[in-house]
């Protein structure tokens, strides 16, 4: 199990133990977090990971918690360093200067209620400024599908949610600039900047490949055009060329 030093205090990695209900959450985590990462990548100084321990008190590895998504703006190059270190996994409050400014949780039988209360409370306490949950059942673990809240004065106020007649619900993060929608319990984010939904990492890839075959198909095609041009010219070239000959030129 890789720890991290620190002033001669260590903090785990991991715990050891399985995250409770890994499997359901997984495939929804991958969606989430890969779509944030595929579309802050060249953001200079944005940050976006998952499922990895934030400590918040230097010299207490018993202080910590573990946000299913989080996304952090406007880091120095050092707290930048500090989160990029391939052979850790953690998040050292002190060290990155600054909370979170974006957290989701994912829902899950065996997390719900931590997530309404003691992380909710905990994620205010450090100063995270906006704090999503995110049902995908609809509201079976949450009792409500998607909630976005804003850190005011130091207490979260929940923001504004927008219901469409289709069922779909959306609301919008100041944090991210982006809009988060619940869609027949999928949750998507929608770049208010492009007019598109955002990819995540599979999905950018099946772009690429069609984008790629495309160029492709593209340049077969000039090349064929090409190609039969020349030999057409070729050809009349020849009859031309015939012509004089028959005419005695």
């Amino acid at each position: 199990m890789a720890i991290r030093a620190a002033t001669a205090i260590v903090y785990p990695e991991t715990d050891g133990m399985p995250l409770p209900d890994g499997e359901y959450q997984a495939p929804i985590y991958r969606k989430v977090v890969g779509s944030l990462e595929v579309h802050f990548k060249d953001v200079p100084g944005a940050h976006v990971n998952g499922n990895t321990f934030i400590y918040y008190i230097e010299g207490n590895p018993r202080r910590l918690v573990s946000p299913d998504c989080y996304v952090v703006f406007n880091l120095s190059e050092a707290a930048k360093h500090s989160l990029s270190i391939d052979a850790y996994n953690t998040y050292l409050l002190w060290e990155v200067g600054k909370a979170p400014d974006f957290v989701l949780e994912i829902a899950s039988e065996s997390t719900a209620r931590t997530d309404l209360g003691r992380k909710r409370d905990l994620y205010a306490e450090i100063g995270v400024s906006e704090y999503w949950r995110y049902d995908e059942t609809g509201g079976d673990f949450y009792g409500e599908p998607l909630v976005g809240e804003r850190l005011v004065e130091g207490e979260y106020t929940r923001l504004e949610l927008n219901y469409e007649d289709d069922g779909r619900l959306w609301a919008h993060s100041e944090a991210l600039n982006l809009d988060l929608w619940w869609i027949e319990g999928e949750l998507r984010f929608w770049d208010i900047a492009t007019s598109n939904w955002l990819l995540n990492y599979e999905e950018e890839q099946m772009a690429r490949l069609a984008a790629e075959d495309a160029r492709l198909a593209a340049e077969a095609q000039a090349q064929a055009e090409r190609a039969g041009r020349l030999a057409a010219e070729a050809r009349l070239a020849e009859m031309e060329a015939e012509l004089l000959r028959l005419r005695g030129e």
